[in-house]
């Protein structure tokens, strides 16, 4: 008996201690496996940014990752995206944490929105954050009351105003509540609505709109490691230790529309997609030129189709190509040309101005400026060889023969039809004058298939 309990004993000890390394191995392994998920928004905040975004969330979930980290530089976009983007990160059940990285990097508008709405908000030295005013004409903000004069502008002037305000206060109080939500300064978030304010990420971690500031990622990582935070499910303690960073990519088809959600892009696409239809229906069989327009033209209707533009201002574009186009045909001394310029710029100013939807406009002097330049150039270059081919030469019928010289075949009595040999070719042809065998004549007149030749002066004649 006392054998076979100490067997038993010893059995019990091995499976006790067995049990306990094996959890300690699986412990390991669990946080040896431990990742963090890390995606880069750097451009525009739009539909292709939005759906790489929150399909990153939705992974980290599955994947059971720690956190996702969104590295961020942006200048701003859609406010549709930005909505989308931060009703997610609010929802999630796994923390997010927005790093304004690198080193000169901003969040402006909605950037600021997302950043924000993080459990983790972070900036690197150097990095800027704010300016988040409804963007007016030609990519500048106003505020929403404006001046006296103002006050006293023009029907347009003042809808405009009420359109600005309008987009203004709910913006204004769309941030409220996110601040509110994550416990960051609201005075100052909605004063970066209402009057396009930024800070430096000093200023903006002195005043309570980020939690810290760090110089890399390796930094950021250990500092808000065992840092407690919110999700969809509750609080959560930022578990980093040992945490492997695995970067998330886009996918090809979100590359293709995070590029077409570019307002340059697309007006430089439409451009030259007329451009290359207008070769090619003036040299038809080409092929590449049409094939090139029609591609580019496809592209900018994707593009329309994920900016939210004014169609005032593409059919104002439109009219300035047009006349662009007309001053070719038509001699107006250049009045065509100067419309075309000016109706082409000011409907791309105009063009993706809707502030109440986006903050993203075509840049004037980057973009528009050479744009028309180079349209102007074109342009004059097709007028001044058009009006070089009017002075020139007829190059084709039979009035192209006046002038040319040939030798008479036989005698030619005054009135009567003779023979001339020009070019390689016999024409029948009469002189006021007599005109011997093998004499120079030249071609004054085409009457149907008859040529009047008179003699021709040289030395030869």
């Amino acid at each position: 008996m006392k054998i076979y309990s100490r067997g038993r004993f010893a059995f019990l000890l091995v499976f006790c201690l067995t049990s306990l390394v094996s959890s300690a191995l699986v412990a390991n392994s669990d946080r040896a496996a431990s990742h963090l998920n890390m995606i880069t928004i750097d451009g525009s905040v739009n539909p292709a940014s939005a759906d790489f975004l929150i399909k990153a969330i939705e992974q980290s979930e599955q994947d059971g990752a720690v956190a996702l980290l969104i590295e961020l530089d942006t200048p701003g976009g859609l406010v549709s995206s930005s909505q989308d983007i931060i009703k997610a990160m609010l929802n999630a059940e796994v923390p997010t944490i927005v790093y304004v990285t690198p080193r000169g990097a901003w969040a402006a508008s909605a950037g600021m929105f997302i950043t924000i709405a993080a459990n983790v908000a972070a900036m690197t030295p150097g990095s800027s954050i704010g300016a988040a005013h409804p963007v007016g004409i030609g990519g500048s903000g106003g505020g929403s009351k404006g001046t006296e004069g103002d006050a006293e502008s023009g029907e347009s002037g003042g809808s405009r105003d009420i359109s600005m305000e309008k987009a203004e206060n709910l913006l204004a109080s769309y941030v409220e509540s996110i601040a509110n939500h994550r416990d960051r300064n609201v005075e100052w978030v909605v004063d970066a609505v209402r009057n396009s304010v930024a800070v430096s990420a000093d200023e903006a971690l002195e005043i309570g709109v980020i939690d810290l500031i760090a110089p890399d990622r390796e930094a950021l990582l250990a500092a808000v490691n065992g840092r407690e935070v919110e999700v969809a499910s509750g609080v959560v303690t930022l578990d980093l230790e040992d945490a492997s960073v695995r970067p998330l990519e886009m996918t090809l088809l979100q590359n293709i529309f995070n590029f077409l959600a570019d307002p340059n892009v697309a007006v430089i696409l439409m451009l030259a997609g007329l451009m290359g239809l207008y070769i090619e229906f003036n040299n038809p069989g080409l092929i590449l030129p049409g094939v090139t327009g029609a591609i580019c033209l496809v592209l900018t209707g994707f593009a329309l189709q994920i900016l939210p533009f004014d169609w005032v201002g593409l059919l104002l574009m439109l009219v300035g190509i047009g006349l662009l186009i007309a001053e070719v045909f038509v001699a107006s001394l250049g009045l065509l040309f100067a419309a075309g310029i000016a109706c082409f710029l000011l409907g791309g100013t105009m063009v993706f101005e809707q502030p109440e939807l986006s903050d993203l406009t075509v840049s004037f002097w980057s973009v528009l400026v050479p744009t028309v330049a180079t349209l102007g150039a074109f342009s004059a270059v097709v007028v001044l060889m058009v009006g070089r081919s009017f002075r020139m030469n007829q190059q084709s019928g039979v009035d192209e023969m006046i002038g040319s010289v040939g030798k008479v075949t036989a005698p030619m009595a005054p009135g009567a039809a003779g023979k001339v040999f020009i070019r390689g070719e016999y024409w029948n042809a009469r002189a006021d004058e007599p005109l011997g065998e093998g004499s120079s004549v030249e071609v004054v007149a085409v009457d149907g298939l008859q040529l009047r030749v008179r003699k021709a002066s040289g030395p030869n004649s």
